[in-house]
């Protein structure tokens, strides 16, 4: 069982949490205007799209980023704020109503409050959410379980570790006779990627390494303020050659 502590709004852990930051934005966008258009397919118009882009400021999702591959931007394009979107309305914090996205009762409550926004997101995103959407398939199984998943991570990532490492230690050495890594691509999407969303780890792509394998994930102050896992004493991994 993975336990969560409560995480007090003036954390300032909370500030590596780019899921936290955009949704107390949106409530913000939410507040001054009314709350947000809607598409006849009930996806986010592109004013708040293109607001959201530079307001955000994502890492890897940022209006320079998104802009550089897109003239506009349609909610598909975003892929954190489509996630936000998805999760707003099944936490029932957000609804349709009459052509716009507004904040429930639940939602008002949330406002100025960024650790319970974190508390309540987090293991839902996390946990509940299906990442593989996001993959070559969306049917691909999930490789194996977040009790592992984060308590491995716990110490591989202690002083970071690449994705290549954590790869390696997760589901041994690949075979890349195909050209493609089939199982890092998916261990990134459904389980590494969701953790730097959501502020318990940072990735590092310096000099504009492309690639997952080169990497560096690493936790963040958020991950010691919000876990309470059984690795919790960490146990120093021996250095790798």
């Amino acid at each position: 069982m993975i336990e969560f502590r409560q995480i007090d709004d003036g954390n300032p852990a909370l500030v590596h949490s780019p899921m936290v930051r955009a949704l107390e934005k949106t409530f913000s966008y939410i507040a001054e205007h009314g709350g947000i258009g809607l598409t006849p397919s009930k996806a986010f118009k592109r004013v708040f799209l293109h607001w959201a882009a530079r307001e955000f400021d994502w890492p890897g999702y940022s209006e320079e980023d998104l802009f550089a591959i897109n003239k506009v931007l349609n909610e598909i394009d975003f892929g954190p704020l489509m996630d936000l979107h998805d999760v707003m309305i099944a936490l029932k914090v957000g609804r349709h109503y009459k052509g716009q996205f507004k904040l429930t009762k639940a939602g008002q409550e949330l406002v100025g409050q960024p650790g319970r926004i974190f508390g309540i997101f987090t293991p839902f995103y996390l946990f509940e959410v299906n990442h593989a959407r996001f993959s070559r398939f969306d049917d691909e199984p999930v490789l194996g379980n977040w009790d592992v998943f984060l308590n491995v991570l716990n110490v591989e990532t202690e002083d970071g570790a690449t994705g290549a490492d954590l790869r390696r230690v997760l589901f041994g050495e690949p075979d890349l006779a195909g050209g493609f890594d089939d199982v890092l691509s998916s261990l990134y999407i459904q389980v590494l990627r969701p953790l730097c969303w959501t502020g318990l780890l940072q990735e590092n792509r310096d000099k504009g390494l492309l690639q997952t394998r080169e990497s560096t994930f690493t936790k963040t102050p958020l991950w010691r303020a919000a876990l309470r896992l059984e690795t919790g004493g960490v146990v120093r991994r021996a250095p790798r050659h």
